[in-house]
């Protein structure tokens, strides 16, 4: 217990002191994390909103696999992003393997069906409320869909906060392809099981406080903005 007591104590002090090496870890994990939600919402909005406004062939199907692939197991996906950008793979010749890219690819490839999901369900449910406007006033395709993704933005946030949510606390897929390498692709989630592993608890302890307070925000904020949003319903 005294061992305990002193990793906490430990754990505040590197917390207080701005420790170099606990700063380092979560600035690269937040901007890794950016980046990957960044792209996941890039790809996953306009994906999300097609799926709920065009009717084609085979659209039901494809809602499925995007809302089966949202349990994507993390270390599948390291498996094959490893297998890709390894010097035998296909985008091997990038040399990507080990590097912060890597891993923004991996955990783009695991938000992406999230945020479409995500997007989906919420322009589709937009789009019933107001086809009959936008019917009435002939508005083409495209510019239906791209009304309602600005009109769905509020709600929008809460997609790409679930992203960021999952991203941040992803440990499987990052530490596949990117090694978990000191000052380069070292992040909060493998830096904990690395420190833990080593006896290091004062480290561990502090960037698994961070981690923690990073999660009950943007759950948070989740929460909040859904509140403003019935509110704003029944208002």
């Amino acid at each position: 217990m005294q061992d305990f007591g002193a990793a906490f104590w430990l754990a505040g002090e590197l917390l207080v002191s701005g420790d170099e090496t606990l700063a380092e870890i979560v600035v690269l994990s937040l901007k890794i994390n950016a980046g990957a939600v960044a792209l996941a919402s890039a790809i996953g909005m306009p994906l999300g909103a097609i799926l709920a406004v065009a009717r084609f062939p085979g659209r039901q199907a494809l809602v499925v696999l995007v809302n089966s692939l949202m349990g994507l197991p993390p270390v599948v996906v390291g498996l094959v992003v490893y297998l890709m950008l390894s010097n035998a793979g296909p985008l091997g010749v990038l040399q990507l393997l080990y590097t912060p890219t890597a891993m923004i690819v991996a955990q783009t490839v695991l938000v992406t069906p999230i945020v479409a999901a995500l997007t989906r369900q919420v322009i589709e449910d937009m789009d019933a409320e107001y086809s009959e406007q936008l019917d009435s006033l002939a508005v083409g395709r495209l510019a239906r869909i791209g009304t309602l993704l600005y009109d769905a933005r509020a709600s929008l946030v809460t997609a790409v906060l679930a992203g960021f949510g999952r991203s941040v606390a992803e440990v499987g897929a990052v530490i596949i392809v990117g090694g978990n390498i000191n000052h380069v692709t070292r992040v909060m989630t493998t830096a904990i099981a690395l420190e833990t592993s080593k006896g290091n608890l004062a480290l561990a302890l502090a960037l698994g406080f961070v981690l923690l307070t990073i999660a009950i925000v943007v759950n948070g904020a989740v929460g909040g903005l859904r509140l403003a949003m019935v509110r704003d319903a029944h208002a």
